[in-house]
């Protein structure tokens, strides 16, 4: 009976004999059913998930980085694959498409920063002439002496101020070498992802069960399409947007139109709110150069966007993605309250592959059931 009983235990149809009490008392449950070791086990992943999230959070940054390059690597890559149907290498293809950016940034650069330099010096060269004028008249004279506003001024003026006002000097230059140091960030990431982006493609699909990998290929290759589709079309009206308004600034006479023409591109990238954002703009310094012109401006920004969203965007759109518009609206709020102007940017593709991943899989699977 004894060997019996020890093959049925070992064979798992019976649990193992009791042992009886010896030496050192009766032994005890198995440690892998203890409380203890359950509590422990539950607590360990617990921190480990806390872990977790605390490198996720102070990596958000990078992690912010990494997404906008992989998106910019997706829709540049149609770019490439032309170029080398057309027969480049692909080392040069990537060159090209990657050198095309630069000079498209550096153009962006050019337009904007040069106003805002000439503006600031205007501004600093008419001060003097200001606080004159302000000195001189009576009203403010008044109030200088009535509330003792020099006294204050100098009192304001000690070491913890100046203090302030060189940390916030610090402060920008900060910002500007962050500013820099990200953008060129996400322009290497975005040239490594386009160089190895086949190979990165093949590896995801290879962590997926070979009995599925098939399907998955055919819809992750289609969520892509879709994404660069997407990512092209709304470059291409951007680019649109900011030809023509630079061809009505010139008629119209606005200074800096070239500049004025970038800030309405990018902002055009922006689902939902950016055109209007970017109308907004021009017409306030449309109304600030004069009056006629910022009415001009309002009346071509009303008409222009009429004939972008029901006559430009459908056509272009219209074969690379289709979202539900207020899907779209929804799913801009949230990337603009979680991840903020980036969210925006990828709202409209992610909301494109989860339609996708609802029609083709999820709805199939509870239609079988």
């Amino acid at each position: 009976m004894v060997p019996e009983v020890a093959a049925s235990a070992l064979a798992g149809d019976h649990p193992p004999p009791a042992v009886g009490p010896g030496r050192f008392g009766t032994p005890g449950r198995p440690l892998r059913r203890s409380s203890f070791l359950v509590g422990f086990t539950g607590g360990l992943g617990v921190l480990l998930a806390y872990v977790v999230y605390l490198g996720l959070r102070n990596a958000a940054g990078i992690l912010v980085l990494v997404v906008i390059a992989l998106f910019l690597a997706v829709g540049l890559h149609p770019a490439v694959n032309r170029l080398r149907a057309w027969g480049l290498p692909p080392g040069l293809a990537v060159a090209t498409v990657a050198l095309t950016v630069v000079l498209l940034l550096c153009g962006g650069l050019f337009a904007l920063v040069p106003p805002i330099v000439t503006q600031t010096g205007q501004f600093v060269e008419q001060l003097p002439t200001f606080l004159e004028s302000l000195r001189r008249n009576e009203a403010v004279n008044d109030l200088v002496e009535r509330y003792d506003l020099t006294e204050r001024l100098r009192g304001a003026a000690n070491a913890d101020t100046v203090g302030q006002a060189v940390g916030g000097v610090l402060g920008g230059a900060q910002l500007v070498f962050g500013t820099v140091f990200r953008a060129l960030t996400v322009l290497v990431l975005t040239i490594y992802f386009l160089v190895y982006f086949d190979r990165l493609r093949d590896l995801g699909y290879a962590l997926v069960p070979r009995s599925r990998r098939e399907r998955v290929r055919l819809i992750g290759d289609e969520i892509l399409v879709k994404v660069g589709a997407y990512m092209v079309g709304a470059l291409s009206i951007a680019v649109l947007a900011g030809s023509v308004t630079f061809v009505f600034a010139l008629v119209v006479g606005l200074p800096y139109p070239f500049a004025l023409a970038v800030v309405v591109a990018v902002t055009d990238l922006i689902p939902q709110i950016g055109a209007t954002l970017g109308a907004v703009i021009v017409t306030l310094v449309g109304f600030a150069t004069d009056v006629r012109a910022g009415i001009a401006c309002a009346v071509f920004f009303l008409i222009y966007q009429q004939v972008e969203n029901y006559l430009i965007y459908p056509k272009v759109m219209r074969r690379s993605v289709a979202v539900n518009e207020v899907a779209a609206l929804v799913a801009a709020l949230l990337g603009v309250a979680l991840v903020g102007v980036v969210g925006a940017l990828v709202a409209i593709p992610t909301v494109a592959a989860l339609q996708l991943i609802l029609r083709e899989v999820l709805l199939p699977r509870q239609e079988s059931r």
